[in-house]
């Protein structure tokens, strides 16, 4: 099988059109009340690693369905003036994710550069997966 674009094309070309913030400015920003940050990873990723305390988990297979409101799916925390700042764990997903919510008309939007694995080497604070909320 021949790709006509690698997962790293399709990364790269997301990144030229979004906004990465670094991981530090992330960790100063986090905690402000005009920012969401929107964990993309896989349940079992949050279980075993923990998350951003505060973030709002938003399973990358949901993600568009989750943001847009004409969905039987929709979130509302999407619908709030707010910035949103998404992260995986290496920043692969969140910068194809940032690059479709953002095709959406989602915004403003960012993702965070190096993803959870910057976030926790860096220092910042790292908290249990909350049980079940509705968003």
């Amino acid at each position: 099988m021949t790709l006509v674009k690698t997962h790293r094309q399709l990364i790269d070309e997301a990144n030229a059109l979004i906004t990465t913030i670094p991981t530090a400015e992330a960790i100063a920003l986090h905690g402000r009340d005009d920012m969401v940050f929107v964990d993309i990873r896989d349940v079992r990723e949050l279980e075993r690693e923990g998350m951003i305390p505060g973030a709002f988990h938003a399973p990358r297979g949901m993600l568009e369905f989750w943001v847009d409101p004409t969905s039987p799916y929709y979130k509302e925390v999407f619908g709030q003036a707010k910035r949103f700042v998404f992260y995986c764990q290496s920043a692969w997903r969140s910068a194809l994710a940032t690059r479709a919510v953002q095709d959406m008309g989602l915004a403003p939007v960012a993702h965070v550069e190096g993803g959870f694995k910057a976030w926790k080497d860096s220092g910042g604070p790292v908290g249990p997966k909350p049980e079940h909320r509705k968003g």
